[in-house]
């Protein structure tokens, strides 16, 4: 393992323990040894970066640190870590992405004038460990993935099955809606469907906020019917910085249309359906780092849509 990739390990440490900050994980490497390491937990206030200088002591003087997101440079709850770097005599850091957090951002200039070398990765694992994260912060509303089970004719429904997808995929949808800050459908799923939205049998130490956008009534659901780039931006503000999408075609079909969607999630079952509403409308999207991963008897396809060279986006 790299030292790098170590870093990006023990930032995962730190997952759903950071309240509304990002992963971070660092190392300190001197003499081809690792004599620091940290992670952010919010509860324990020191930012990962001090974590790992305070272990490394003396050491760090002339050493290397690897840290998976740009050292803040603003006094928060903590000084800022720029200043934390240049005073443990550190001569070299490797960063795996910038802050897109104005308030925090500019650590690497502060450490370029006090003659610290830096070296900037732009690590799509770093992006993508903070996609939710970094999406609420550069554009102010929550990183939006839609989840759809379909046939391979790329049907919502099969004809005398109850589920598209497997055991499986079920599973790691409940998965999903545990690991993020929110669930949402439109009225017609809930018409059809009078969903939970619930993470059931995973474990889940939290529930998201279950939301349905639209207008009308839903027993289980909070309903937001504003516009819902609107309710997304009011959402963002509440903090919730991660959203699933479950909703029907026509509220997929709208928010991709917009902009809206950061993430696919396409569970393919091994079924031709012939009939039924198809997973989207008309929507032509280019899509990028695409995956593929077999989930039981499905296979998950995993994709991005192509950003907008505007957005700030992993």
């Amino acid at each position: 393992m790299t030292y790098f990739a170590q870093a990006l390990e023990l930032a995962e440490r730190g997952r759903g323990k950071v309240e509304d900050h990002p992963l971070v994980g660092a190392v300190v490497v001197r003499d081809g040894e690792i004599v620091g390491e940290g992670w952010y937990e919010y509860a324990n206030v020191e930012h990962a970066e001090a974590i790992a200088l305070a272990e490394a002591g003396e050491r760090a003087r002339g050493a290397t640190l690897y840290v998976t997101l740009e050292p803040c440079n603003h006094q928060g709850r903590t000084p800022p870590c720029s200043l934390a770097v240049i005073e443990s005599g550190i001569a070299h850091v490797v960063i795996g992405a910038r802050d897109p957090n104005p308030k925090a951002a500019g650590g690497i200039e502060t450490l370029l004038d006090a003659g610290v070398t830096v070296e900037l990765l732009d690590d799509r694992r770093a992006l993508v460990q903070n996609e939710a994260w970094r999406t609420w912060q550069a554009l102010g509303r929550p990183f939006v993935t839609y989840k759809v089970a379909v046939s391979l004719d790329g049907r919502v429904v099969v004809p005398g099955r109850r589920w598209v997808s497997g055991e499986e995929s079920r599973r790691r949808v409940h998965e999903l809606r545990a690991a993020s800050d929110a669930v949402a459908v439109g009225m017609g799923t809930v018409r059809a469907d009078n969903p939970r939205l619930d993470a059931r049998d995973v474990g889940a130490t939290k529930q998201p906020r279950r939301l349905a956008f639209g207008h009308g009534r839903a027993d289980h659901l909070e309903v937001r019917s504003g516009p819902v780039d609107e309710e997304l931006r009011a959402l963002a503000a509440e903090g919730v910085q991660s959203l699933l999408l479950e909703g029907g075609p026509t509220l997929a079909t709208s928010l991709l249309h917009a902009g809206l969607v950061d993430k696919l999630l396409l569970f393919i079952a091994p079924v031709i359906s012939g009939a039924g509403p198809r997973w989207t409308g008309d929507v032509r999207l280019a899509l990028e780092h695409v995956t593929a991963t077999t989930i039981g008897e499905d296979v998950l396809i995993e994709a991005y849509p192509v950003a907008d060279v505007h957005r700030d986006r992993p």
